[in-house]
């Protein structure tokens, strides 16, 4: 696994031992960027980040902040690790322990805003998740901001409070852009 494109193209991530975190493969993370299109300072949030795969592949491609939160011990030392390998300032990455919808009240409960937000729940969690992600995350989203989730194709974790902007399928993989 590695960082696709940007500034740090090509830096390898370290992933935690075991199936507990699946990370966005490569080839998904090309796709959805693409699709994305530039992040010239872009505030995201990356929440359930496991490795930080997504917001540092948004860092490299210019977002100016990415705030990752993920509670798993083993995921948030890999994603540590990646983190401090690219040299990343505080005011660019921050890493949160915790759990991302806790997480996600308190942020708006201190008016904090995101132009991007991309959500890798694990996949048995989305039939849980669906009725109430959309409503917490709203008051985080600035203006023109996208929300990205990726699921399971066989049950996926779609916010259609948000509005479905693009879906795509990679394999197993679901990844929907939401425009709210």
């Amino acid at each position: 696994m590695r960082i696709v494109a940007g500034i740090h193209r090509g830096r390898r991530l370290v992933a935690p031992p075991g199936d507990g975190t699946r990370p966005t493969s490569d080839r998904v993370r090309e796709a959805l960027f693409s699709i994305l299109g530039p992040l010239g300072g872009a505030r995201v949030l990356d929440l359930w980040a496991g490795t930080g795969a997504l917001g540092l592949e948004a860092l490299s491609r210019g977002a100016s902040h990415a705030t990752f939160v993920e509670r798993d011990r083993r995921a948030l030392a890999a994603l540590r690790a990646n983190v401090g390998a690219l040299d990343l300032a505080p005011e660019q990455a921050r890493v949160v322990a915790g759990d991302a919808l806790r997480h996600v009240r308190d942020a708006a409960g201190r008016g904090e805003a995101y132009d991007l937000v991309v959500l890798d729940p694990p996949y048995r969690d989305a039939p849980r998740l669906r009725p109430v992600l959309a409503e917490v995350l709203r008051p985080l989203l600035g203006e023109g901001a996208r929300v990205v989730t990726e699921s399971d194709r066989r049950d996926p974790l779609i916010l259609d409070a948000l509005g479905t902007a693009d879906e795509r399928r990679y394999g197993d993989t679901l990844i929907a852009i939401h425009r709210p």
